[in-house]
């Protein structure tokens, strides 16, 4: 997709890849009682969405809100790729998204928590069952990438989950302003 010709907000962000070369041992961190993680097998594009723009508003998630509804109903639809759902007491509480298409390595492509799951322990618990269902079925690795853009805990969890960083690279963003998005002041080129 071409976005120069489009007025866009340039956005800095350094991105850490991180890598994990077997599984992890111990017991998954517990989950609070009404919990439960459910795949989302025919996940439609109004509910992806929904959980995308509620994880990622505000760390700047936007390249999949560039995308027409007709090519995120492709990449739903592609059995390599599998959106689970964080389900608490009823409601979305978060989700996490896994891309096989390099299999035997398994990418965790998008990870988070809903805003009102965000530090009632939740977090952990998740990323574990994302991790374990990534290994799942003849796993040699299992990669994820997190920014600057994202919760400043993302890293230190991924680290703490098992992880480990393999290289970091400063990138610029042209986010469309079309999008929206609430790009925090820190991030914001020439702001520093």
């Amino acid at each position: 997709m071409d976005f120069a010709a489009e007025p866009a907000t340039p956005v800095a962000v350094e991105v850490t890849f991180l890598r994990m070369d077997r599984p992890p041992e111990g017991p998954r961190p517990p989950s609070p009682p009404g919990a439960a993680v459910v795949v989302a097998e025919r996940c439609t594009v109004g509910f992806y969405r929904y959980l995308y723009d509620g994880v990622g508003r505000r760390h700047v998630w936007w390249l999949r809100r560039t995308l027409t509804d007709e090519q995120l109903a492709g990449i739903l639809a592609d059995p390599v790729n599998s959106v689970h759902v964080l389900m608490h007491q009823g409601e979305p509480a978060g989700f996490y998204e896994l891309d096989r298409r390099n299999r035997p390595v398994v990418n965790l492509s998008y990870f988070g928590l809903l805003p009102h799951a965000i530090g009632r322990g939740m977090g952990r618990a998740l990323l574990r069952h994302a991790v374990e269902a990534a290994w799942a079925g003849g796993t040699r690795a299992v990669t994820v990438n997190t920014c600057t853009a994202d919760h400043p805990r993302a890293l230190p969890n991924y680290i703490a989950a098992g992880f480990r960083p393999v290289r970091a690279v400063r990138e610029l963003w042209q986010v469309p302003d079309r999008l929206g998005l609430p790009i925090p002041e820190r991030l914001q080129l020439g702001s520093r």
